[in-house]
């Protein structure tokens, strides 16, 4: 099988409860479930759940947010909101053993590319309001021994944190060892010139990966260079998950199915 730890989120997978979702993963291939979480403290609700499941062997390494609002809030009340919540939501994983939480900036809340173009805060503001944010969610990371994942987004859907690099500077200027980039090939296939080369360059602070084809499909649905792009990963010594984040197309079972061999081909 695949040189890569391969979790598929959890909602993707089939089955009733994480315990039947694992069954089939594991048959599948994967090595972990990545969890996701709601606002509304609704992940920190899921403990009995999550603990029961983690006694049955369920391996859960990370979690990803699917909230409304994010730490790059223009407005003071749901950015205070999102920053507890994160701090929640690594609690939670922390508790379950696992490695972090992934995050973007922001997520449909503004971009340059639509109208208006022009946002309300200026870009000396945004960076002010990112960086509070990850220095409190980030030593809160690090008090709970695990790690924040910061994911840029595409132009589209974020204005703020489009590129590797710039989460790699604003990270670098937190100077916390427990904030980490969150990689997602869809978003590198529209936004960086050559995403192997990026993930060179912003290698010391590469911590998590999520993977959709260049279509946001499954891998092997798209365009996207796998061979490069793993072998990237590879050659900078990453040794966290590969998680599944995408929409399926044909039989949602089988696509789902067909991703770690397919992943296991394209890193060989």
């Amino acid at each position: 099988m695949s040189m890569f730890k391969i979790a598929c989120q959890e909602q993707l997978l089939p089955g009733e409860t994480l315990q039947h979702k694992w069954e089939f993963a594991r048959e599948a291939g994967y090595d972990g479930i990545e969890l996701r979480a709601k606002g509304g403290f609704h992940f920190r609700d899921r403990l009995p759940e999550l603990r029961k499941a983690r006694a049955d062997g369920v391996v859960m390494p990370t979690v990803c947010v699917d909230m409304l609002h994010f730490f790059g809030a223009f407005d003071d009340e749901p950015r205070r909101d999102a920053v507890e919540q994160m701090k929640s939501q690594l609690s939670v994983i922390a508790e379950l053993g696992g490695l972090g939480a992934q995050t973007p900036a922001s997520y449909g809340m503004f971009s340059r590319r639509l109208p208006p173009f022009e946002p309300p805060r200026d870009e000396e503001r945004d960076r002010e309001v990112l960086l509070e944010g990850l220095a409190e969610m980030g030593e809160h990371a690090r008090k709970e021994g695990v790690t924040l994942f910061l994911e840029p987004l595409n132009r589209y859907e974020d204005h703020m944190v489009n590129r590797l690099e710039q989460a790699a500077d604003l990270i670098r200027a937190t100077g916390l060892d427990s904030v980490r980039i969150g990689v997602d090939s869809y978003h590198m296939n529209i936004e960086e010139a050559d995403p192997a080369a990026a993930i060179l360059a912003a290698a010391p602070l590469i911590g998590h990966a999520q993977v959709s084809d260049s279509n946001r499909f499954q891998p092997g649905a798209g365009h996207l260079d796998w061979p490069a792009w793993l072998g990237a990963l590879d050659a900078i010594g990453y040794d966290g998950y590969l998680a599944v984040e995408c929409r399926l197309t044909g039989d949602p079972i089988e696509a789902v199915r067909s991703i770690p061999s397919f992943i296991a081909r394209a890193a060989t």
